[in-house]
């Protein structure tokens, strides 16, 4: 499962980052003071006692992190009304811990801990109350999807089999929970739109196989490890027989037919959150978690017009490059319909993909000092959910070094995915994108888990964005198609400042973002309806991104100023990767300490 569909799970808050409350963590101040080793000591237990119960709550998480024992990798996470409630109960009650603790008593390291620790506290806090976990699936994720986990736990031994058999012997009893959320979703009015809806019948339908053989959930044990005897192997195969048959199908047949009989008629014809109970203040609040900035809707609704704008005037100049004659609709007709731009088969894609991936591996080390020890590796996204999905995605290495990373292109309908795309798109979900930043990351070893392992979308996102313009840096986008399609995302995450908050907090209608997007990106139109029901099913997530780049590209102009011939870009990016996901304004904090530093020495 990506990080993306980790959320869905529970972990929204807690995996992406954001604000609730105080929106502004300023790491400057808290005075400096003398240290006290007991409350040094005292706050650290309190990270760790939280970092147990997140994988003791979160057992989903912890398997995919590598994380997990023989106990946590069998089941997962509870998902009744009541478990819900009682971990935010917990949170409220760490709260009240941290809150006791001073601030000014704790060493310089761990007051930067302390403020952001205390922020990932308040904002679960406040998202709860939105209810959210009454919409648990959309088309990209939920349990419709639970087979692809098994991509993401070890199966190398006759107990991770064991341990992997009896978690799908629980499958029953989480679509029954999921089913009491939705149920309760309805009966409170907490509903998401329609359109997006549609899709999952489809998805749930790749679920109610005739045959085990044929089940989703019958690949691990399809070609189970050379290592384990052919006896054991046997055993295996059959216990996952048995359970496919006897429990997974009749239980996603019930959940299918409660889905299209009851739930799906009770959608909403509407897609923005607005429509929904205290819609606004939700939104409002999602946008301030999302950015970890105090701007409104409005605001970012005029950034994204003006970032389209000035993308608009750029991509003009690369058409007349080209010597395109018309005009810029029927340009980005032309990328959209020659076959010149797009690969026949998804086997010559993939290689496509995979070959670029090798170009840009050697020419990093021009631009950073410090690179992660974990590699990363290429894998097309499952054909179960890849109509569905987004043109490619992340997922990091685990964390026990059991798992490289993996960057996941889409080949469905080869002919959809331009290769203009190809090397901005890589650039942004490998190296040095999420790979380099996430895998650094993770390596952190000096720093407490929770900032090893959560992330704040902002700085993930905004990274990934970012890395996009160093593609100029590594070589890429020699011909102008490929800069147009460099411009073409940048572009994208542009309008989706406009589309996200057009959607659900302007109320504007999914036929008019859709519109919206093709008048202005050079995008497939599959391409384009996947991503705005992806913005419908996720309020405010996209906003991220170009918010997190713009402060990135604000920060590297300003160290160039003041610094001249002292600026070093290697030293730049190690310091703005340095301290790991952080919201925007400790990152403003790190790079003006780095720029005095550098102006001071000799």
């Amino acid at each position: 499962m990506s990080t993306k569909q980790l959320l869905k799970t529970g972990l929204l808050v807690i995996l992406m980052g954001g604000c609730a409350g105080h929106t502004q963590i300023n790491v400057q101040s808290v005075a400096p003071a003398p240290v006290s080793s007991n409350v040094d000591q005292q706050f650290k237990q309190l990270m760790e006692d939280d970092w147990q119960y997140t994988m003791e709550t979160y057992p989903d998480f912890a398997s995919y992190l590598g994380l997990g024992n023989d106990e946590l990798n069998s089941r997962w996470r509870d998902m009744s009304l009541e478990a819900l409630h009682q971990t935010n109960l917990h949170y409220q009650d760490t709260l009240k811990q941290i809150n006791a603790i001073d601030p000014n008593q704790l060493s310089a390291g761990d007051k930067t801990n302390y403020q952001l620790f205390k922020w990932q506290l308040e904002m679960s806090i406040e998202e709860h109350k939105y209810k959210s976990y009454l919409m648990p699936i959309d088309q990209n994720q939920g349990v419709q999807t639970l087979d692809d986990m098994a991509n993401f736990v070890s199966l190398s031994s006759v107990k991770d089999y064991e341990n992997w058999l009896t978690r799908l012997e629980k499958i029953p009893k989480l679509l029954e929970q999921n089913q009491t959320l939705m149920e309760t979703g309805i009966s409170q009015g907490i509903m998401p739109s329609r359109d997006t809806m549609l899709r999952i019948p489809a998805q749930i339908k790749k679920q109610l196989v005739e045959q085990p053989e044929q089940s989703l959930f019958y690949k691990p044990f399809a070609n189970i490890n050379d290592s384990i005897a052919e006896n054991e192997k046997a055993r295996l195969q059959q216990q996952a027989k048995s359970i496919i048959t006897d429990q997974i199908v009749p239980a996603y047949g019930a959940f299918y037919e409660f889905f299209v009989e009851q739930y799906l008629p009770a959608t909403r014809a509407s897609h923005g959150l607005w429509d929904t109970p205290n819609g606004k203040a939700s939104y409002e609040q999602k946008v301030r978690y999302f950015t970890t900035t105090e701007l409104t809707p409005d605001e970012i609704h005029q950034i994204g017009l003006d970032e389209v704008a000035r993308n608009h005037a750029e991509m003009d100049k690369v058409m007349e490059e080209t010597g395109f004659d018309g005009t810029f609709d029927e340009f980005v007709n032309f990328l959209r319909t020659d076959p010149q731009f797009y690969y026949e088969t998804p086997e010559d894609l993939f290689e496509a993909y995979l070959a670029i991936s090798k170009r840009i591996d050697p020419e990093i080390v021009k631009l950073f000092g410090k690179l992660p020890r974990m590699p990363y590796g290429l894998k097309a996204i499952p054909d179960a959910v890849a109509p569905d999905s987004t043109t490619a995605y992340y997922n990091p290495p685990a964390a026990d070094g059991s798992r490289a990373g993996y960057y996941y292109v889409n080949l469905y309908q080869p002919e959809t995915r331009p290769k203009y795309e190809m090397e901005v798109l890589s650039v942004h979900e490998a190296v040095p994108g999420h790979h380099l930043q996430l895998a650094l990351q993770m390596e952190m070893d000096e720093m407490p888990a929770f900032r090893r392992f959560l992330n704040f979308t902002v700085f993930v996102e905004g990274w990934g964005l970012y890395s996009e313009r160093l593609g100029y840096d590594l070589g890429l986008y020699k011909d102008p198609y490929s800069r147009f399609g460099q411009l073409t995302y940048d572009m994208w995450r542009s309008i989706r400042l406009v589309v996200d908050t057009g959607i659900h907090y302007k109320g504007w209608t999914r036929q008019q973002a859709i519109d919206y997007f093709k008048a202005n990106a050079a995008k497939s139109e599959a391409d384009i309806i996947n991503e705005i029901d992806r913005y419908i099913s996720w309020p405010g997530q996209a906003l991220a991104y170009k918010i997190g780049q713009l402060k990135m590209l604000e920060l590297r102009e300003r160290a160039q100023n003041e610094l001249g011939d002292k600026f070093n870009i290697k030293a730049f990016h190690d310091t703005l990767l340095g301290s790991g996901s952080i919201p925007l304004s400790v990152l403003e904090a790190n790079i003006e300490n780095w720029i005095e530093s550098v102006k001071s020495s000799k």
